[in-house]
């Protein structure tokens, strides 16, 4: 039942993190500088409150929330040339 949960809240966490990234990304025009900070007070608290709540063990959970991290790093141009795990 535990499995389910964390599955769930995971998902919800992720869906919140890509539709306020995805406003981020078409509210800025200019992403260099400012993304960190912008990343770490709109997207990554609830990428956090997942893992905070759930601890997703879970492949399928990990890779969902990494995928949101990855999406993130692709919109910064100085970063978009870069792998992910750079």
């Amino acid at each position: 039942m535990r499995n389910l949960h964390s599955r769930i809240q995971c998902s919800k966490a992720a869906t919140k993190a890509r539709s306020v990234l995805g406003m981020i990304k078409s509210n800025f025009r200019r992403l260099d500088k400012d993304f960190l900070i912008i990343y770490k007070t709109y997207v990554r608290p609830h990428l956090e409150y997942c893992i905070q709540i759930s601890s997703p063990h879970l492949a399928t959970d990990i890779l969902s929330l990494e995928k949101i991290q990855r999406a993130a790093t692709k919109i910064v141009p100085v970063l978009k040339k870069l792998e992910y795990s750079d």
